[in-house]
């Protein structure tokens, strides 16, 4: 059995929103796990999939019935039953698990021995840092009076890995189910809040991981797949 995961190399800073701030601290503050852990929703990733795959079938020239099928298998479509819905899950976008693990074993002891030095603010002030902006006038070049904003975000270079289960029918064409989820996870480059002006720049590939081997990136050898059965 395989699995799979994506993999999300942060290039810029990025704000993984939840929605509401901190009142008298932050008016954006990003989504964190009881230990300070900053991630990304697995519904949300799968959001943003499903709307990079629609975007690419639309710019195939007479894109063949199959690829549409792949499409629905993959992604579900509106109103799905059982047998239209989607095949795929994926998991939220974390850091490295060790890495949680070790802080997470460092909170268990600390709470045993009844030392308390580190929280999970801490954890959070270490992988993020505040950016602040305000509108400006336009008439005379001015900040604009009570526009000033703040938001966490999260330090770009950090890697998040997100698991994906694939719920295949022996009916179900792998090869092409693959092919389309390495194009649109290749064409995502913008993920968090503010991604539509610019802010949220990412990197991301799609990995195989099967038991007691390394995992290998197989973005590339279904990209091109892709491409030599959609060419015109």
């Amino acid at each position: 059995m395989s699995d799979y995961f994506i993999n999300i190399e942060l290039l810029s800073d990025t704000t993984f929103g939840r929605g509401d701030g901190v009142a008298g601290l932050i008016d954006q503050e990003v989504e964190h796990d009881s230990y300070g852990f900053p991630y990304l929703r697995g519904r949300t990733l799968k959001g943003l999939l499903s709307e990079e795959c629609d975007n690419l079938l639309c710019l195939i020239t007479d894109p063949q019935q199959h690829w549409f099928n792949a499409r629905n298998k993959l992604l579900g479509t509106a109103g799905s039953t059982t047998e239209t819905q989607s095949i795929m899950h994926v998991g939220d976008a974390c850091l490295p698990e060790d890495l949680r693990q070790e802080v997470a074993q460092q909170f268990e002891l600390e709470q045993y021995l009844g030392e308390i030095t580190l929280t999970p603010t801490d954890v959070l002030s270490s992988l993020t840092t505040f950016r602040r902006q305000t509108a400006i006038d336009s008439k005379d070049g001015v900040a604009q009076e009570k526009s000033l904003r703040s938001r966490r975000v999260v330090l770009r270079e950090l890697c998040f890995k997100a698991p994906i289960t694939l719920n295949l029918k022996p009916s179900d064409d792998l090869q092409k189910i693959l092919a389309l989820l390495a194009v649109s996870v290749l064409a995502l480059r913008r993920i968090g809040s503010g991604r539509n002006r610019g802010r949220g720049h990412v990197k991301c590939t799609l990995w195989k991981q099967e038991k007691d081997q390394e995992p290998e990136e197989i973005t590339t050898k279904h990209l091109r797949y892709f491409e030599q059965e959609t060419k015109a």
